[in-house]
């Protein structure tokens, strides 16, 4: 038990760093002075009796005539602080429990030195009084405490602080901690109360600009400003911040952000595109002299109206079908709105396209073409040539001789080898797809050779 309680004291320590209190500007805190230890506190066994004479340090309390407490910690926001202490004294005053009416007695218990560190969590109280200079707290920790030679326990700790602060950065620091003993016998460790009493000092503070403005407060803290303006400067004297002015170096008006307006237009000159000339808010400061809605330095006809996509002028329709160039995919042939200006396919050239198609001749077996076949192939890349847009899929059929597959095989590779001429004679291949369905769709009779022959051919359809 005696060494969980020593780990309990421990990890107290590690949580925290001492009782002095700083802010978020000053978070480090230095402190010294004396310190008293006072063990009347445990010699009393009613709660109400340990502390009544908590101020009799003539009597009870030890106290070395000289600097013996030395203090540093760290604001870490929320009112909260955490620190480290170390403290030495003599114990030359132990009071004892008393024997029945009597007083304690008090002995010297052979001038034990007395050493202490302690981590604290201090808590300051001074925003919730709202005060400048007097500053309350509250602290708890854990510590361990060396007494003699040969006695040494580990404590738990609370209490109470009042620090009165004669500048920002320097005060006088009073606590007072009761630490109480995990030892089961007092003679080993009896609890005790230390107060303390010395100098405070608060630092590391930033104030990168020299401007006499912590960092932390300054609006601007790379640039020197007066206090008025929290910091920040005022190069030009426009009454604008620098910070919030968009021309720092040139006098102007509050309402352009510190910027001037040469042409008096409502403009501020930064964002004027024409700042010499007046012209209208919603032409950035420039005239439009034909009222196009683009401004007359960027447009390259100032005085037709057109759109702002072609510069302030008219769109063209080269091929007068109705549909500007601009929308129109075949602007070199007149076609219909309907087909976004390129001419429609309809069912006469599909036709015109299919009887082409009819006479492809293929070499016995093979998907390669006769030569009877070519004039046919580049009359049908001729047609579609005129319909830009449209989409055909080649689809290859055979009659019903041999095998299933290889029908099925010979029709793909004869639709492919349609498409790849057509592709290789200018049609783009996203135009074109081709599909072969062997001898499944037949159109006659595979029972004759007329018939045979009519099923074996190459259809085009277009894609809708």
């Amino acid at each position: 038990m005696k060494h969980l309680n020593k780990l309990f004291v421990v990890m107290l320590m590690l949580a925290g760093f001492s009782s002095q209190a700083q802010d978020s500007n000053n978070p480090w805190a230095f402190s010294f002075g004396a310190n008293a230890v006072d063990t009347r506190v445990s010699a009393a066994s009613k709660l109400e009796d340990q502390f009544s004479q908590y101020f009799n340090a003539k009597d009870n309390w030890n106290i070395l005539p000289s600097v013996s407490y030395f203090s540093v910690s760290k604001y870490v926001g929320d009112n909260f602080s955490f620190g480290v202490t170390g403290s030495a004294n003599k114990i030359t005053k132990y009071v004892l429990p008393r024997v029945g009416t009597d007083g304690y007695p008090v002995v010297n218990p052979g001038d034990l030195n007395y050493f202490a560190v302690d981590g604290v969590i201090n808590y300051s109280l001074m925003n919730l009084i709202k005060s400048k200079k007097i500053e309350p707290s509250v602290h708890i920790g854990g510590g361990y405490t060396w007494l003699g030679e040969d006695k040494h326990a580990g404590t738990i700790n609370g209490g109470l602080g009042l620090t009165y602060w004669f500048t920002e950065t320097v005060g006088l620091s009073l606590r007072s901690t009761y630490k109480y003993s995990f030892e089961d016998v007092r003679e080993d460790m009896p609890a005790h109360m230390q107060h303390f009493a010395g100098l405070i000092f608060k630092f590391g503070g930033s104030d990168r600009d020299g401007d006499g403005i912590y960092d932390r407060d300054d609006a601007c803290p790379d640039n020197a400003g007066p206090k008025a303006n929290k910091g920040c400067p005022d190069t030009d004297g426009d009454t604008v911040l620098d910070k919030d002015d968009a021309c720092p170096e040139v006098a102007g008006l509050v309402q352009f952000q510190g910027c001037p307006d040469t042409d008096g237009d409502g403009i501020a000159d930064k964002d004027d595109a024409c700042p010499e000339v007046k012209g209208l808010a919603n032409f950035g400061g420039c005239p439009d002299t034909d009222g196009d809605g683009t401004q007359d330095k960027n447009d390259k006809c100032p005085e037709v109206k057109g759109p702002k996509e072609n510069a302030g002028c008219p769109w063209p329709d080269s091929d007068k079908d109705g549909v500007l160039d601009k929308d129109d995919k075949c602007p070199d042939v007149a076609g219909t709105v309907a087909n976004n200006g390129c001419p429609e396919v309809t069912d006469e050239v599909v036709k015109k396209l299919n009887d082409y198609a009819k006479t492809i001749l293929f070499d016995t077996a093979k998907a390669s073409f006769q030569q009877q076949t070519f004039p046919v192939l580049q009359s049908i890349a001729a047609i579609l040539k005129e319909y830009p847009t449209a989409v055909f899929s080649i689809e290859g059929h055979t009659d019903s001789d041999g095998k299933d597959e290889t029908n099925q095989k010979l029709s793909e590779d004869r639709a492919a080898a349609v498409k790849n001429y057509l592709i290789e004679n200018g049609i783009a291949a996203s135009r074109l797809s081709s599909v072969g369905y062997g001898e499944t769709k037949p159109i006659d009779s595979n029972k004759t050779k007329a018939g045979k022959a009519n099923n074996r051919r190459v259809e085009v359809k277009l894609v809708k």
